[in-house]
């Protein structure tokens, strides 16, 4: 066994996490092409960095990613 203990959170963990439906964090993946990095049985599973964007994008949908306010 590997000595890390790397989080790979699956798309409801992600969704829990960032405070949002599923059905959001589901949208970003497919919109923008977020490849996992990996599977957990049936689940995708997604790297802390695809977070972060998933994160940036729906900021940005919401047009709270900086601007004229």
């Amino acid at each position: 066994m590997s000595g890390t203990n790397q989080s790979m959170p699956t798309v409801g963990v992600i969704a829990q996490r960032l405070g949002e439906p599923v059905w959001r964090v589901e949208y970003i993946i497919h919109s923008r092409h977020i490849k996992p990095i990996g599977w957990a049985g049936n689940a995708r599973v997604f790297s802390e960095a695809d977070i972060s964007f998933i994160a940036s994008e729906i900021r940005h949908v919401r047009g709270e990613a900086g601007g004229d306010a």
